[in-house]
């Protein structure tokens, strides 16, 4: 999976959110704003193919957190992109 091209991550008001690039893109009612860990995740996987198994070892190598942990953790981030239609 990769998250679709068409999404970046911008600085708005001091929170980082994601906007479509693009006439799409000005319609603002649909907000989504990411957090420091959901910040760093898109930032190392942006522009390359991942899969669940890889945001995980991320999250496990970043943050020091078990392997369990980081799995739970990791598919449920990937689920939360796939339902905002983040992922291409």
């Amino acid at each position: 999976m990769r998250i679709n091209d068409k999404y970046k991550v911008r600085e708005m008001a001091g929170e980082h959110v994601v906007i479509m690039q693009g006439a799409h893109g000005s319609d603002l009612t649909r907000i989504i704003s990411l957090n420091e860990s959901a910040l760093y995740l898109w930032q190392s996987i942006e522009g390359r193919d991942f899969e669940v198994e890889d945001v995980a070892a991320l999250l496990a190598e970043h943050y020091g957190i078990d392997d369990d942990i980081a799995q739970r953790d990791a598919a449920k981030w990937v689920a939360k992109l796939c339902d905002c239609g983040l992922i291409a």
